[in-house]
């Protein structure tokens, strides 16, 4: 955390290491009750999220928290029009650190929720990343967590980018999502 930052991933992917079907959207049959229930209690630890426009989280505490939108459509930085707890922010026109800086975020935990090129993003920076998998559902041609999935899996992505899975835990065992954690 040299930066003052720890930048977490979070995702659920189908067995094929999709995020979403082919229009973007997240089939109800991925949501985990399970799941849902530890991605929120760790978005409770984080003092941003970073998505983009398309991810998101319905959350109690949703509103009250920080967060980056991730756009091509700013320059750099600009107010969301919506949310005073939100900037826009353009990856290729400003730093995530200077991004955050101006959001009030000085260090701490920073959760990246997606989608794919968020993910691509900071795969050379994550101190950890939280990999949930509905292998009960598959979704062809659909919205990969990285660019390289399906032609690699997920977790090749994340051991090629120098994560190692350091925790593991059944989170539905009727459906066999499991969660792995990765880390450095």
């Amino acid at each position: 955390m040299a930066s003052g930052y720890l930048f977490v991933g979070f995702v659920i992917v189908s067995r094929d290491g999709m995020i979403a079907d082919a229009a973007g959207v997240m089939p109800p049959d991925m949501i985990v009750a399970a799941d849902q229930h530890q991605f929120e209690r760790e978005l409770d630890t984080v003092a941003a999220v970073i998505h983009g426009r398309h991810s998101q989280e319905h959350f109690a505490r949703s509103p009250e928290r920080r967060r980056l939108v991730a756009t091509r459509g700013v320059a750099g930085l600009a107010p969301h029009p919506d949310n005073r707890l939100a900037l826009l922010w353009n990856p290729a026109g400003m730093s995530v650190e200077a991004a955050l800086q101006a959001l009030g975020v000085g260090g701490g935990r920073i959760g990246i929720i997606g989608g794919t090129e968020l993910f691509r993003l900071f795969l050379p920076r994550y101190d950890a990343f939280y990999l949930s998998r509905a292998d009960d559902v598959s979704l062809p041609g659909g919205r990969p967590v990285f660019p390289e999935v399906p032609r690699e899996t997920p977790e090749q992505v994340l051991q090629r980018h120098g994560l190692y899975p350091n925790a593991s835990r059944i989170l539905d065992p009727a459906r066999g999502t499991r969660l792995v954690i990765w880390s450095r």
